[in-house]
């Protein structure tokens, strides 16, 4: 059987200069950082999202705080606790990144070299896009990122 599920999430830009801009486990240079509890890695918390699709365990929130509270702050900490209850395989997951800024194109690959790490599979099976979104949204106008992720897992 093969099931697929969306993750999504979104975060403003931080005012604060000395937040570093994480985007799939990756540190983006000369980018801002998120306004968030953790690093902000919008990339990692729609694919958190996307695995509690499947294992109907939510991650982000009461579990995620709790993380948080105890110094946790590195988002790739909260996809292990999603992925400890996938008993699935990973077939492929795909990424539609909205915003103007930071520009990425420089960066994809490592960022899906990332993503495959921490998934166990070939950056072959990760995809990513990104889109301004012609400035329609205020993740075009540059206020903040949104991530859409589908993932696709087969038993």
């Amino acid at each position: 059987m093969t099931r697929c599920s969306i993750g999504q999430d979104s975060h403003r830009f931080a005012s604060d200069p000395d937040r570093k801009c994480v985007l799939g486990g990756v540190v983006i240079p000369d980018a801002p950082g998120f306004e968030a509890n953790s690093d902000g890695d919008v990339l990692l918390h729609a694919l958190t999202n996307a695995v509690s699709g499947i294992t109907g365990r939510n991650i982000l929130g009461p579990p995620a705080d709790r993380i948080c509270r105890a110094g946790i702050t590195d988002s790739r900490v909260y996809l292990a606790e999603a992925l400890a209850d996938l008993r699935d395989k990973i077939v492929h997951v795909s990424f539609t990144l909205e915003g103007s800024r930071p520009r990425l194109w420089e960066h994809i690959p490592a960022i899906k070299a990332a993503v495959a790490g921490l998934l166990n599979i070939d950056p072959s099976r990760v995809g990513l896009t990104a889109t301004t979104g012609e400035g329609l949204t205020a993740f075009g106008r540059g206020e903040g990122i949104s991530v859409f992720c589908i993932l696709t897992v087969g038993e």
